[in-house]
């Protein structure tokens, strides 16, 4: 088992990319914290997750917009498992429209879960691993945020400046031996992007365009966004890091 013994945090781990995560981390044996907003999601992956048997999982309930909720989730995970080695930041939302249709209050809040999140959870367990000089960050982008996305302006924004960040911070913290990187999907079946493709014809027509756009015609299945992340967190990337990757069916060839 590739991470027997590690011990987890995956924010938006109780669906779509987090939750695949979350599965396939206890399937190569590590101790997962499952943080999400939604009691009833974050319950129903930490069961699942728990069902495998090879490690346990718990279920954190926690606004990742909120500083003080995160730092007492790291601080419970630390009390639960007496470690943290990866960080995985997958919690994310959007909602697509043309920016000059938009408004502060829709700003504030694809900022704060896209990217003040990632800052908050960061900075929570960075100390920690600084201290025992190891420790794995994966945050996920999007595709948004390399080349940009109609009627995904702030999105677009917030996720280009998660890679910024990510690739100042794989430098800042290399002496230390952690590894930041950041995995950029296309287009996934997820909840969220049921969400957005109902959101109106118009949000629609759009994701039916990306597809046809896509060499594969079809989404990515979260577990083919989990896998890569699972790389990431494995010995086998300890010498990657500061990468940006793109796993979109050929979308974007960046």
């Amino acid at each position: 088992m590739k991470l027997k013994g590690k011990t987890a945090i995956v924010t938006g781990g109780g669906s779509g990319i987090g939750r695949a995560a979350v599965m396939a981390f206890v399937l190569e044996g590590a101790q997962v914290a499952v943080a999400d907003i939604a009691r009833e999601n974050a319950e129903k992956a930490r069961d699942a997750a728990s069902d495998c048997g090879f490690a346990p999982a718990i279920a954190c309930v926690v606004d990742l917009t909120k500083r003080s909720e995160v730092e007492r989730l790291v601080d419970n995970v630390l009390q639960e498992f007496g470690q943290i080695d990866v960080l995985v930041n997958c919690a994310g939302w959007d909602r697509l429209e043309p920016f000059i249709e938009s408004d502060e209050e829709t700003w504030d809040k694809i900022i704060g879960i896209n990217f003040k999140s990632v800052l908050y959870t960061t900075k929570a367990v960075l100390p920690h691993m600084i201290a025992r000089s190891s420790g794995k960050i994966i945050n996920i982008a999007s595709d948004a945020g390399r080349v940009g996305s109609s009627w995904e302006a702030v999105y677009s924004g917030a996720k280009g400046a998660v890679i910024a960040f990510s690739k100042t911070l794989a430098r800042e913290t290399a002496r230390f031996h952690i590894n930041v990187n950041v995995v950029c999907p296309g287009l996934t079946a997820t909840p969220l992007l049921e969400a957005v493709r109902t959101q109106s014809e118009q949000t629609q027509r759009i994701i039916d365009a990306v597809i046809k756009a896509t060499p594969f015609r079809r989404p990515a299945q979260p577990e083919e966004i989990a896998a890569m992340v699972l790389f990431l967190s494995s010995r086998d990337a300890d010498f990657v890091t500061g990468q940006t990757i793109s796993v979109n069916g050929g979308l974007t060839m960046v």
